[in-house]
Parts: C-alpha cells; sequence; structure tokens
C-alpha cells in the first residue's frame, strides 16, 4: 500500500487495522519485554558526563522531530549551552561511526543529520549505536557540554536526563500501535512509567484542527504552530519570497513520511504546483537524479530533500528549498529550561 493510504488505515479501527491487531499484540509485547529487562538491568543503559535529552516520536512517520531538535540546538545555543547532536543516521550507506561535516554528503550521514548540522552549525554524529556516536563527539568536542538525541525515545541503551515526545494533528491515529496503528510503544503512558517522557510537544498547521490526543496525568504538554516559512533558499544561499515564487509554474518534489502535507502547503501560501512529485523518505541521492528534472523547470522542495536534490540538479537548474517555521508557545521553552536545571542539579 501506499503511504497515504497506510495512514488512512491508521487513522480508524477499519477492517484492515483489525486485520492486523493481532500483530500489533506481538510487537506491543515485545516492546515491554525489552523495556523490562532494561528496568531489571539485563540490557544495560549506559550514563554519560553530560545531560541527555533525547526527543522522538510516539507514532511514525513525519511528526515533526527534526524541527524540533533544530529548534531546541538554537535555543540552547542561546542559553549559553555547547550543545552537540547524535543520531543513528537513518538510511546511510554504510556503518561505524561518523563526524557530520560541511561537505560530508547525505548518503554517508543520513539526510536528517546533514540538515541539522547545516542548520545549527553544531557537532553531529552518527552511529548505528548511539551510544558510540556519544561517545566520538565528546571525544572529539570537549565543548560539548549537552548531547541531544534525534529520534531516542525508543532507544533505550543511552541514558536519558530529560524527553520530550513529538506529535503532530494526526494524535495517535486509532490508538494502536504498529502495524494495526500509528504508536510506536503504549499511548498514553503508564502512570510511574521511567521511560515516558517529560515533555509533550504537539504540532499543527494553522488550518488544521487535528485529533484529539490524550495527555497522561502530570505531565506538561504544549502545542507549536507549523508553517512553511515566507522564503525559500537556493543553493547558494541565496533567498527569494515565496510571492514571487507564486509568478511561475512549479515542481514540488518531497521525499519526507508525508509529502503531500508539503505539497498542501505550498498550495495554501498561493504557489501553483504544475507537478508534485512524491519520493519515498529518505529517498536516496541517485533516487532524485533520476527524475532527470529539465534545466528550465523551478523546482521547491523541502530543506530535508534539498541536502540531497541540489546536489543532483543540473548547475543552471533553478531549486529553492523552503524552509519549515516550528514556533512552539513559550511556556513550552520555560518549562524546558525549568526541567532541565532541575535534571542537571541531580546528576
Amino acid at each position: 500500500m501506499s503511504p497515504a493510504r497506510w495512514q488512512a488505515v491508521w487513522s480508524r479501527r477499519g477492517p484492515i487495522a483489525w486485520l492486523l491487531w493481532p500483530a500489533s499484540l506481538l510487537y506491543g509485547a515485545l516492546g515491554e519485554l525489552r523495556r523490562a529487562l532494561y528496568r531489571a538491568g539485563v540490557l544495560t543503559m549506559h550514563r554519560l558526563p553530560v545531560p541527555v535529552v533525547v526527543v522522538g516520536n510516539m507514532v511514525v512517520g513525519g511528526a515533526g522531530k527534526t524541527p524540533t531538535v533544530i529548534a531546541l540546538v538554537r535555543h540552547l545555543q542561546a542559553q549559553g549551552w555547547h550543545p552537540g547532536v547524535v543520531s543513528r543516521g537513518y538510511g546511510r550507506v554504510g556503518d561505524g561511526v561518523l563526524a557530520v561535516e560541511d561537505g560530508t554528503p547525505a548518503s554517508e550521514c543520513g539526510d536528517e543529520p546533514a540538515l541539522i548540522h547545516r542548520s545549527t552549525r553544531t557537532p553531529v554524529f552518527v552511529a548505528p549505536r548511539r551510544v558510540d556516536a556519544a561517545l566520538a563527539l565528546l571525544a572529539q568536542h570537549p565543548e560539548v557540554n549537552l548531547l541531544l538525541c534525534d529520534d531516542g525515545l525508543q532507544h533505550l541503551a543511552l541514558g536519558r536526563d530529560l524527553s520530550i515526545a513529538v506529535f503532530d494533528e494526526r494524535g495517535s491515529g486509532n490508538g494502536w500501535q504498529l502495524p494495526a496503528g500509528l504508536l510506536r510503544e503504549p499511548w498514553p503512558s503508564a502512570p510511574g512509567d521511567r521511560f515516558a517522557p517529560d515533555l509533550l510537544l504537539r504540532q499543527r498547521r494553522d488550518e488544521v484542527t487535528g485529533a484529539p490526543l490524550a495527555v497522561p496525568p502530570g505531565m506538561p504538554a504544549f502545542e507549536a504552530r507549523r508553517r512553511l516559512a515566507d522564503h525559500a533558499v537556493n543553493r547558494h544561499g541565496q533567498r527569494v519570497a515565496l510571492a514571487e515564487l507564486a509568478q511561475q509554474p512549479l515542481t514540488a518534489v518531497a521525499g519526507i513520511a508525508r509529502p503531500e502535507v508539503f505539497f498542501d502547503m505550498l498550495r495554501e501560501r498561493g504557489l501553483p504546483l504544475q507537478r508534485a512529485i512524491p519520493m519515498a523518505d529518505h529517498a536516496r541521492a541517485q533516487d532524485y537524479a533520476a527524475l532527470e528534472l529539465a534545466s528550465e523547470v523551478t523546482v521547491v522542495c523541502t530543506e530535508k530533500d534539498a541536502v540531497k536534490l541540489f546536489e543532483q540538479l543540473p548547475p543552471g537548474a533553478a531549486a529553492w528549498a523552503v524552509p519549515l517555521d516550528m514556533t512552539p508557545e513559550p511556556a513550552f521553552w520555560t518549562t524546558f529550561d525549568t526541567l532541565l536545571a532541575q535534571r542537571v542539579a541531580r546528576r
């Protein structure tokens, strides 16, 4: 099934979801067994010498994790911290520990780590085991005094001091776990669960109300507005107003979990899309090359796509990445700073 069809299945308890429900029970049981082994100390949780903040999705696909990580890095930098980021580097070619540099191809480090590094200029390391990435980052960058773990809520081997669960307008879908529903683990979290998130941040577009979402008692929950920026950026860092792009027919490309959301947001901003090309999430660089977009075509894409697409276009091609603005309500930052200070004081 197409990604859009899966989203429809996961949004309600229909026939296909019921058919997959037994498999979701097995998935949930295996997840709970794994958590129990960490609670009992059978599996080792590694504690690092610096605070660790984990950001992740409770649901599958495109809830806004990467924009949240970027916003947190910038906030922490403004507060005087020297953060670093560790990630698995989903979709990368090869394994082992890798430091993400300015010239590191997205195919070698993963598109999201490449975007985080280019957007924040903070140290970013990737590895199959996030603990390995963290230890290598701290060894090479002794100035780093806090680590952000990108997409790490279900990665229990790396001890965390603070964790943030990100949701979008889909909420928890039909309330079931994969493959019958959206959830990667049970939601709402059980009272007293040591692996439950500390904060909930739900992102939504202004035009979308969103499905109801249960919030565990005592968990601080906040909203963030998600909208396209008023400008786009090309491979040379030059900017153009979206209003100017709206004067010409465009080809939109999106290799994210839900490409149709990006296309809808472009249309809502008045951009005429002559073509809308959905790509697989974390599509490979050669997949973009296979599009063979003509040099006279004006292309718009997400920042995540740009780290791969821009490398594949002809030199004279007009290609623009449209940034995503993610703005949490002010109370989120106040609560985050307070909780972080409390957790740091306990170390």
